[in-house]
């Protein structure tokens, strides 16, 4: 192993040569069986165990078990799903910072289909320890790519691991030549307003070499944009942003982001697009190297963001819930009637799942049409059609 790998051991995926002791570890965890028996319920174990030892990489493991399991719940849970990458050279390896829809879902797909276009591998993908509170689970997510953000931290120790996971990312992209995918932000939009977190960007810039536009390029960021029809999750977001608003000290439950995964990935989503933006490396050479400190940030921020918004897939839903969020017909070109009663049918039937003590339904209800109108109005902002 590289010795400079060494110091990212507690964040890193694992090593081809350190995955049979993970596989062993696994197989003996008998919540793992458990999830295993759930997810192939007419295979047996040992064979299962068998075939994971089999992959002595993890991409062998991605192809044998994660893009089956992916590729069969969208013929379930979506009607459709691609990626334009045309903007980008496949043959390069990138940081993938998109807007954030599932927390499970945006990742594993971008995965599929950066096999399905024939990029030369996955990418490895940047998780929040918050969701790895078992250690199973943080072994294999570490099988698959993954490394681990930490947060919650003090800010003396959070600086820390900030550095080392700048650092552990341009190692990824200049000595792995891997690809990387992070949110553009901590967590997901509640609202579906999706805009890049300065914090997110400075952390990117603590490790590399140069000055910070150097840093950045070495990084070589490509925005994209992940388009759902319809998230399975928007009542439950509806709700979180009920309780917060009745309750200043409202925090999440331990069982919330379960809920959110399993319903996520479950959940029928409609049709999925995914779009790469070009490469923003052409674009940081346009910026004047006298440019502030700060202004450099928000520059760079809201470049991803146009790039992100204009290359948004826009659906029926996301004009309809415009229209009837300002209470106009502009946008009926885009929809029928039959949307329309489709789409009204689907919120109301979303809404009746939510369980508070006092249900606020207009208010519930105003948030679920924000979350599917800040698309469009974000992508009709980006392109000059609307302030």
């Amino acid at each position: 192993m590289d010795n400079e790998l060494t110091q990212f051991n507690d964040i890193r995926p694992f090593e081809p040569e350190e995955l049979p002791a993970a596989y062993d570890k696994l197989i003996a965890n008998p919540q793992f069986h458990g999830v295993v028996k759930y997810l192939f319920p007419n295979v047996p174990f040992d064979a299962v165990a068998q075939k994971m030892r089999a992959c002595d990489t993890s991409l062998k493991f991605q192809l044998a078990f994660s893009f089956g399991f992916i590729k069969e719940l969208l013929a379930k849970a979506a009607r459709g799903y691609e990626m334009d990458c045309s903007s980008v050279d496949r043959s390069g390896n990138y940081t993938f910072v998109s807007n954030h829809r599932d927390i499970v879902l945006d990742s594993a797909i971008l995965d599929v289909l950066l096999v399905e276009a024939k990029f030369a591998d996955t990418c490895e993908i940047a998780i929040g320890d918050n969701l790895l509170k078992l250690d199973w689970v943080k072994d294999l997510v570490r099988i698959n790519k993954s490394f681990i953000v930490q947060r919650g931290l003090p800010m003396r120790e959070m600086l820390v691991a900030s550095k080392q996971l700048s650092d552990y990312m341009h190692y990824v992209i200049s000595h792995k030549k891997q690809s990387i995918w992070i949110a553009q932000r901590s967590g997901r939009a509640k609202d579906s307003n999706d805009r890049t977190s300065e914090a997110v960007l400075k952390m990117m810039t603590m490790g590399g070499e140069g000055s910070l536009v150097e840093r950045f390029k070495q990084l070589h960021i490509v925005p994209l944009s992940i388009s759902y029809e319809f998230d399975p999750c928007d009542y439950l977001k509806a709700a979180e942003l009920q309780q917060k608003r009745d309750d200043a000290n409202w925090v999440k439950g331990p069982q919330d982001d379960h809920i959110s995964m399993k319903t996520g990935i479950y959940g029928n989503k409609g049709h999925i697009h995914y779009h790469c933006a070009p490469c923003i490396d052409s674009f940081l050479d346009t910026i004047p190297p006298d440019t502030p400190k700060n202004n450099l940030y928000t520059t760079i921020a809201q470049h991803i963001d146009r790039e992100i918004h204009r290359h948004y897939q826009l659906y029926p839903s996301n004009y309809i819930a415009l229209d009837e969020l300002r209470g106009t017909n502009d946008f009926t070109a885009h929809y029928s009637a039959n949307d329309k009663a489709f789409f009204d049918k689907y919120l109301a039937d979303q809404l009746a799942k939510i369980e508070l003590p006092l249900c606020d339904n207009d208010f519930l209800h105003k948030q679920m049409l924000i979350m599917y109108a800040n698309p469009a109005i974000n992508q009709l902002a980006s392109n000059g059609n609307m302030e």
